[in-house]
């Protein structure tokens, strides 16, 4: 049983395009519409609620805006200055002739996520009051409301910085040498002999071997050395003691020994 995996778009499967909106004579609620779509980048194949996916709109002159259904005189744009009784209301009508920009970006982040996200969505909205913009390098494409911007596919994978070494499974006698595979070595491997197989003769030790052959040699004549010294210090030593006539004890004073008498008058030498 086959069971397709759920698609999520990484980074390199992303490709930022541009496009120019035109919001001469548009409504507002439409256009704002169709310009978070092509933000939140829901006209894409590859989209994810939980991805920006979205490519840069340009909104230009969009002091041709209007709102229909009496919406100028009923709705009001609010502000807050932040102390008590800061808040202002503006009324639509007022705002769509002093900065018609701004209304059409309150419009447009209002239909996008409300996090970080529609922040970052946010960030790729250019809205200009006239028909101009600075965005001529991007080379944005025009696009008209209600049209889907045509899917092109995901961009081509990066190329690899270089190219995998291809692993030969038997490398020539000179590469082995100097990886060090020879017995002896630093780091050497040996291969497993199966039975009843010829040991065959022992190969050469390499230079590294008798390098440490005569590390070894040199360490073992320093121990014979030291141990040669200290044989000499002990003797010579024990010679010295034997030279050194030892200090007679000071001599004691016998007390004469007193003569006992028995009961009868008689001495006991």
């Amino acid at each position: 049983m086959n069971t397709a995996k759920t698609y999520s778009p990484r980074p390199r499967d992303i490709e930022r395009r541009w496009y120019v909106v035109d919001a001469d004579g548009a409504v507002l609620g439409r256009l704002a519409s169709e310009v978070a779509k092509i933000l939140r980048g829901k006209h894409k194949p590859i989209f994810a609620p939980h991805a920006d996916t979205g490519d840069h709109v340009i909104v230009v002159n969009a002091r041709g805006v209007r709102v229909t259904g009496g919406k100028e005189n009923e709705k009001h744009y609010y502000r807050h200055s932040g102390y008590p009784g800061g808040l202002r209301a503006l009324g639509y009508a007022e705002l769509l002739q002093t900065r018609p920009a701004l209304a059409v970006e309150k419009a447009i982040k209002g239909m996008l996520p409300k996090n970080r996200l529609g922040r970052q969505m946010a960030t790729k909205l250019q809205v200009y009051e006239g028909g101009e913009h600075p965005h001529a390098a991007q080379k944005p494409k025009p696009l008209g409301l209600g049209e889907v911007p045509v899917w092109e596919g995901l961009p081509p994978p990066p190329e690899p910085l270089r190219k995998p070494r291809a692993k030969s499974k038997e490398a020539p006698a000179a590469e082995r040498g100097q990886r060090g595979d020879r017995t002896g070595t630093k780091g050497s491997t040996k291969s497993p002999r199966r039975r009843g197989e010829d040991a065959g003769p022992a190969p050469a030790r390499p230079r590294a071997a008798k390098a440490g052959t005569a590390k070894a040699s040199t360490a073992k004549a320093s121990t014979a050395k030291r141990s040669t010294g200290s044989r000499r210090k002990a003797s010579a030593a024990a010679a010295t003691k034997e030279a050194t006539p030892a200090a007679e004890p000071p001599a004691t004073v016998k007390a004469p020994r007193r003569r006992r008498r028995s009961k009868e008058g008689s001495e006991e030498s």
